[in-house]
């Protein structure tokens, strides 16, 4: 008794790795995600700077993006590196911005207005130094 031969279905091995060979491998790295991550940590070690927070926190969110759409479309990895970027940068540009506001209504205030007529009308250095006393004591109250 034999037994019954089934026709094999043509090409059947390369419908596994056909596919594949053809296809260009993603990117070793993604360049995009390791800049965001950088100028992410950037941002949030400089977020009391103007160029620290705002403008590194801006640079990481776009590299970040760019660096997450390359994953998504599977043309690199490290999708999850790029993401990171983006969550440094965001927390480096809120902290900025919480910074700039307290520093411009300290510049508004009137404690400041005092201190520089204060700083205007002192002639010696131990009444400039009396005038930021004064400054430093009504800023908190």
């Amino acid at each position: 008794m034999s037994m019954p031969s089934y026709p094999q279905q043509p090409n059947a091995d390369e419908g596994q790795y056909g596919a594949q060979y053809g296809a260009p491998e993603p990117a070793r790295s993604n360049g995009f995600a390791v800049t965001a991550l950088v100028l992410g940590l950037l941002a949030c070690l400089f977020f009391w700077t103007i160029a620290g927070g705002l403008l590194l926190g801006l640079l990481a969110l776009v590299f970040g993006i760019l660096g997450a759409l390359r994953a998504r479309q599977g043309r690199a990895p490290r999708k999850g590196m790029a993401i990171a970027g983006i969550v440094l940068g965001a927390l480096g540009l809120i902290g900025s911005v919480i910074v700039l506001i307290f520093a411009v209504n300290v510049a508004n205030s009137d404690s400041f207005k005092n201190l520089e007529d204060c700083l205007q009308n002192a002639s010696s250095q131990a009444e400039e130094d009396r005038c930021a006393e004064d400054f430093g004591e009504g800023l908190f109250k």
